[in-house]
Parts: C-alpha cells; structure tokens; sequence
C-alpha cells in the first residue's frame, strides 16, 4: 500500500512539474516574440454587445465631427456562430468617443438575395476614406458557403450614405488550379504612396480545401496582392504566387484577417495567428515594398492575458482569442485598435477594444 502511495505521488509530482513546464514555456514565447507594438495596448474592453446577435468584424473611422462610426458585421444568435457564411448583414453604430457606448444606426449592406454576387452574405467590413470618397470594402457571397466568397467595394460620399453597390465582385477567385482558386476574402486595402491602389486578399486553393483529412483547417490560408490605377479599378494580380505564404514554415502555419497600413515610409500588418506561434494570438509584419515582409511578432496575446471571463461555453469554439484587428486613426495615427471575440454578456460575439498608447 505504501508503495502505492509513493509511486502515486511521484506521479502527481511528475504531472504537476509537466504542466510547469508548459506554463513557462508558454509564458516565454510570448515574452520573446513579443512587438513593441503589443507592449503599448490598454485593454479598453468590450463595446457593443447586442442582444440577439453576434457582432463580427467591427472597423471604426473617425467622421469630420469627430464621432465615431463604426462598421461590423452581425447575423441573428439563432444561426449560431456558423451564420457569419449565410446570414450577416454589414451595419452602422456611432459613439461620441472610441471607448463608446455605441449605438445601431442602420444596416448598411444586406444579402441581396437570389440572382446577386453577394446573395447570401455580407461579412468582412473594412472602412476608408479614400480621394474624398467612403470605400466599404467587404465580402460577399452567392451560396451561402467559403467557394463564392468574393471582395467587393461599396462606395459614399457620407458615412450615412448612400453607398453605390457593385454588380460585380472588386476582384474574383483564380483560375482553376491556381492557389487562390477557392475565393476572395479577407479584403485590406492601401493606397500606395506612388498612387496606386493596392488590394491585399485572402485565399487557398479548392484541392486542399475539398481534399483535406483535417475536418478543422482545410487547406492553407495565404495573401495574395491584387493592384489598380483607379479606386474602383480593375484590379490584377501582382503576381500568380502568394505575397505572403506561412506554409513554407511547415506545421501548416497560416494566418488570417489581415489589416495593412502605411506609416513612416514603412508598410505594416496585423493579423490573427493560425498556429505560427499559437491560435490565440495576433501577428505584426512590417515591410518596406508591401511586398517582402519581415518575420511575424505577437502583435496581441490572448483574451486571458486582458481580462478574466467566465470559462467557455460548449457552443463558443473560437473563445479566448481575438480576430479581426482594425485601427482607429486619430488625426493620422493609430490610435485605437479594435477587434472581435466571443464571449461577453450575451455569450455570443462582440467587439473588444485597445488604447495604444503613443
């Protein structure tokens, strides 16, 4: 019996020093990796929760009164967190102040229903003011499922409209057999100091994503770069590779919700995690083409590392991290930045909020 007891707590001994070790292990891969970027958030905290709904891909912009609109993506909680592919509608809230309260203005983009190119979605709100004019880039699609999903570019002369839809997507998939065949998706913009206009985007190709044996990630998210002489286009690709493709590091490293901006002659980009480091954490690259990037730091840590919630719920599987990172610029710099995670008062999705400090 007693050495039973003894082989047992060797055992809990073993066991407890294992999990030490992951602990520390994960607490020094985000001291190294960490950017001077993530050093200077202060979690603000969730905004805009609504009840009945889950609240997605929220992108602010500062109107010349200086409030606050902020654009974002929201679908019905009945449709559970899967109605994002084939129930979102694209809205409008505005707040005096980043730190809100925001309140619902209006939808601006609905699903047009049967017979249109955004039929059956509209997700992936990124707002900017453009040559004098609001440019709603977004995605839609046609079936309700990731193989039509297409960028396209509603445009305004106010933030209260109304917007000019596309009959065409801004940019379509590629040609069968090409790496971005699947879709178009994930759209971030910047107009580039030699005046063009250039469109990053994100996709995979159609073989891994219908072939793949992983039921979770199917396929291998890369960015591809699409550049116009005008706003509205036509768009062509920069290239037929990816700008930026993670595969390469093996582990099938990806990432997502790319967000691009210019700043002191420098191009920058966050972006969510998919297993470069983890799945919980935010990426920064910086380059000085917008073509070849240097290698990613954390640009967030995960939600624990902010605020303490409660544990996750059976019907949240994306809980504890955030996605979709987008600035606020306060008289040209980045000021805020805003992103998205599940959980909150309702237990469905809403917008979570950083002050960076200058």
């Amino acid at each position: 019996m007693k050495r039973r007891r003894f082989i047992s707590r060797i055992a809990l001994v073993a066991a407890l020093g294992m999990i030490g070790e992951s602990v520390l292990a994960a607490a020094n891969y985000l001291k190294e990796n960490l950017s001077s970027f993530a050093k200077k958030l202060r979690p603000v905290g969730r905004v805009l929760e609504s009840e009945g709904y889950y609240v997605w891909c929220n992108s602010p912009i500062q109107a010349p009164d200086g409030k606050i609109h902020l654009f974002y993506s929201r679908w019905s909680s009945k449709k559970g967190m899967g109605g994002w592919i084939n129930s979102c509608e694209i809205a409008r809230a505005v707040a005096d102040k980043p730190e809100g309260p925001y309140q619902y203005v209006e939808t601006v983009l609905a699903p047009r229903g049967e017979g249109y190119w955004d039929a059956t979605t509209c997700h992936n709100p990124h707002i900017q003011f453009v040559d004098g004019k609001y440019c709603l880039f977004f995605m839609g699609n046609s079936n309700g499922k990731t193989n039509t999903k297409r960028i396209g570019l509603a445009i305004s002369d106010s933030l209260n409209g109304p917007w000019k839809r596309p009959d065409k997507p801004l940019l379509e998939a590629g040609p069968e057999g090409s790496w971005d065949d699947h879709c178009t998706t994930n759209p971030a913009f910047v107009k580039h100091p030699n005046g063009q206009y250039w469109l990053y985007y994100k996709s995979w190709n159609n073989n891994d994503y219908y072939n793949s044996k992983d039921p979770l990630i199917r396929g291998n998210r890369k960015y591809g770069l699409a550049v116009a002489d005008k706003l509205e286009g036509p768009y062509l690709r920069y290239s037929d590779k990816p700008v930026i493709d993670f595969s390469v590091k093996g582990a099938n490293r990806q990432f997502e919700d790319a967000y691009v901006w210019y700043e002191k002659r420098r191009f920058k980009l966050l972006a969510r995690d998919m297993g470069v480091y983890s799945h919980d954490v935010g990426l920064i690259m910086e380059s000085k083409d917008g073509l070849n990037w240097t290698e990613p730091e954390i640009s967030f840590k995960p939600v624990k590392e902010y605020v303490q919630e409660p544990p996750a719920p059976a019907h949240l599987k994306k809980y504890g991290r955030f996605e979709r990172p987008q600035l606020l610029f306060i008289n040209g710099k980045p000021t805020y930045l805003f992103t998205t995670s599940q959980g909150g008062k309702y237990m469905t999705a809403s917008p979570f909020v950083f002050k960076i400090k200058s």
